[in-house]
């Protein structure tokens, strides 16, 4: 094929289509001795899953295709979790039903805590002090007393890792959409708009034991409802791409649909103000899983990042569906006129009304399709291929990794290496804040400030009480 980007529909077709299978060809021809290598590794990372529920159970999954790190006990309440997660992971693992038990395990070098929020700073606490690495699911900690001992301790320990469960700090996808906002291609960022709509949501499990702990979100003496479940998610997006962290909250929740003997609510809005004139406006209801963004080919949840030149829409999919974001060019970005060397803002007094046609959705490029003048033939008509496909709307540009392989990798390597997490103890804290503020400001219908939180909590963290008996 000749070297030109005017390439036909059928051209693209073929060439795309090839070059996907000469790279997959490719890539285990060149990955079999290295896959080979990492099985034979006797330098994987031994480690333990505390808390073996739904997500606990989903992570082991997942952790099962990765060899740099190796299962070496489990831990749950109970025999059916012990079981399920035991049967995913495959070998022999060691079970426990007491955490601390496992933490005495001098094989288990890192731990997973996937426990119910509420057993989050303690295990994540016990398990630092006993020398351990630690990835713990978000939100870090459940209490503000609990954000001031956690840093305590944690600054105190620079040589153990601690990772937080925020996976979209991982992706590719969501990394392009930041590359982009710092080479000012969507101009000034100044809003974010996020949700995350179920129908109908989280379901009462009746009938099983342990009823209540079983339906452990749906409380509040265990959980932080939609917010710390969804939208800290969505918050850390907002924290990142803007470049700063909120000033401010204040929303509106109530409990309307979902009357099962919850005490969260189903019904939840909020705004967050950021330093100039930012702002996030997250929403999370029950009723409709619909989203706006990336032409409505996704569903539940997703982004919409706002700039003076542009615009972003990104989701971080599911195992099934992997992240995908396009953006739109603003169509009638400020006018700029120059005056004695210097960029000046041209407005225009009244009440002017500009119409104008939306622009056509553009793919955000991953690092696969960008252009480094390295490329053999093959690889620049397999990228000029893929690209005229984006632009034609016959494929997306989609991660080859799903994010939460991408966050265990990285936790294991940096483990081994003395890494920095991307999603680092502050990060995780800072997240960990908004949640709490947030429902302080939906319980008492006020703006909360988020440096409230250095007047909380300072007497010292109360323990938890755990949730865990000695077998």
């Amino acid at each position: 094929m000749a070297d030109n980007k005017d390439l036909t529909r059928r051209d693209a077709i073929k060439t795309a289509g090839a070059a996907t299978i000469a790279s997959v060809a490719a890539s285990h021809l060149q990955g079999a001795p290295a896959i080979l290598t990492a099985r034979a590794a006797t330098n994987a990372v031994n480690y333990g899953m505390v808390g073996t529920g739904s997500r606990g159970t989903y992570l082991l999954k997942h952790l099962k295709g990765i060899d740099t790190g190796n299962c070496v006990a489990i831990c749950d309440l109970t025999d059916d979790a012990l079981n399920k997660a035991q049967q995913t992971i495959g070998g022999n693992p060691k079970r426990y039903k007491d955490y601390r038990e496992l933490l005495a395990d001098k094989s288990v070098e890192a731990v997973f805590v996937t426990t119910p929020l509420f057993m989050h700073f303690p295990v994540t606490r016990d398990a630092l002090d006993a020398g351990k690495h630690v990835f713990c699911e978000k939100s870090l900690v459940f209490k503000p007393e609990e954000v001031h001992a956690l840093r305590a301790l944690a600054t105190s320990k620079p040589k153990q890792v601690l990772q937080t469960g925020l996976q979209r700090r991982y992706s590719a996808m969501y990394q392009a959409a930041r590359q982009m906002i710092e080479k000012g291609l969507l101009g000034d960022v100044t809003y974010v708009q996020a949700q995350w709509h179920r129908n109908p949501g989280w379901k009462m499990k009746k009938g099983v034991p342990n009823e209540r702990m079983a339906n452990w979100r749906l409380f509040r003496e265990y959980s932080g409802g939609l917010v710390a479940e969804l939208a800290s998610h969505q918050i850390d997006v907002a924290d990142r791409m803007l470049g700063m962290t909120p000033e401010a909250v204040m929303g509106m929740g109530s409990h309307d649909f979902l009357n099962d003997g919850r005490d969260i609510l189903d019904n939840v809005q909020l705004i967050y103000k950021y330093p100039k004139g930012r702002r996030l406006v997250w929403t999370g209801i029950p009723g409709s899983s619909h989203w706006a963004g990336v032409g409505g080919a996704r569903t539940e949840m997703g982004e919409i990042i706002c700039g003076t030149k542009g615009t972003i829409h990104i989701t971080i999919g599911d195992d099934n569906n992997r992240p995908i974001g396009m953006w739109f060019r603003e169509p009638n970005p400020p006018a700029q006129v120059q005056e004695a060397g210097k960029k000046k803002e041209e407005f225009k007094a009244g009440a002017t009304m500009v119409a104008s046609a939306g622009s056509r959705p553009l793919p955000i490029l991953l690092n696969k399709d960008l252009m480094t003048g390295q490329e053999s033939f093959l690889e620049k008509e397999m990228k000029f291929a893929r690209l005229w496909l984006y632009q034609k709307g016959i494929l997306v540009p989609e991660e080859e990794k799903n994010p939460v392989d991408t966050e265990l990798e990285s936790f294991f390597r940096d483990v081994r290496t003395g890494g920095h997490p991307l999603a680092d103890l502050e990060v995780g804290l800072q997240d960990s804040i908004a949640v709490i503020l947030s429902n302080i400001a939906l319980d008492e219908g006020r703006t909360v400030y988020f440096n409230e939180i250095e007047k909380m909590g300072k007497g010292g963290a109360t323990p938890a009480k755990p949730a865990v008996k000695k077998s």
